[in-house]
């Protein structure tokens, strides 16, 4: 198992955050969800299934093509693989979408990776929205002095208005996918989070890494639509990705 303990300085807040986030993830029973497995009440941690892999973006960014490039198994990273891993990360939010769940911050480092058994290939599950920030600061921005937030990944709406949405999630997982074909870098990698903030209240976009496939085009395309209403549904990103 995994253990996720609050820090000795975390107050009531975040003592509070952190039980309000076991009462929702208590209630998911989804393959590509990552499952709690106890909530103990010596203290303020929660118990989550392991995951030996660890997260994906640091999987993507380390293995650079090559999988297991820490261990004495190599195994390269083919389109196959990086197009189960978008499948999967797609399953999972079509699951929280029907439960009428919003992540709010859907991103490589919040999904973790593990193996199947008898040489099943990868198992990639979501988990919460809030485990990584200490880790990955500087994927987060303050916007008018408001909390820390992931801009890359963020959609306009959500940007301009603090509005979030399962439309705004589907944006977010355009970015995921195109993290994941581009290998772990990060989106709108050598521009500031200022800069970035504009670029997407502009309208400039990510362009499709050299390595997508036409389909991870297509659906890159119908994750980002400006309207929220006119962007593909992950039940609709699902049933693509799986075919």
């Amino acid at each position: 198992v995994a253990v996720k303990v609050l820090k000795a300085a975390a107050g009531p807040a975040a003592q509070e955050d952190l039980l309000q986030e076991a009462e929702i993830m208590v209630s998911f029973s989804h393959p590509n969800i990552l499952s709690l497995k106890g909530i103990p009440n010596i203290g303020p941690w929660l118990v989550f299934e392991y995951m030996a892999l660890g997260d994906l973006a640091q999987l993507l960014r380390s293995a650079n093509g090559n999988l297991f490039a820490k261990t004495k198994t190599a195994h390269c990273l083919n389109q196959e693989d990086l197009h189960s891993i978008a499948a999967q990360i797609a399953d999972g939010m079509a699951y929280l979408s029907s439960q009428h769940f919003v992540h709010r911050d859907l991103a490589c480092r919040n999904c973790l990776v593990g193996e199947r058994p008898r040489g099943g290939g990868l198992a990639v599950k979501i988990s919460d929205f809030g485990m990584s920030r200490d880790v990955y600061t500087c994927d987060y921005y303050k916007i008018g002095g408001s909390r820390m937030l992931p801009v890359r990944w963020m959609a306009p709406e959500s940007i301009l208005y603090g509005k979030f949405t399962l439309e705004s999630d589907v944006w977010s997982f355009g970015v995921v996918l195109w993290e994941v074909f581009a290998l772990g870098v990060q989106p709108y990698y050598g521009h500031s989070n200022e800069q970035v903030v504009k670029l997407i209240l502009q309208g400039i976009l990510l362009t499709p890494p050299s390595s997508a496939p036409p389909l991870i085009c297509q659906l890159l395309n119908g994750c980002w639509k400006t309207q929220p209403g006119d962007r593909l549904t992950f039940a609709e990103i699902h049933s693509k990705l799986k075919r």
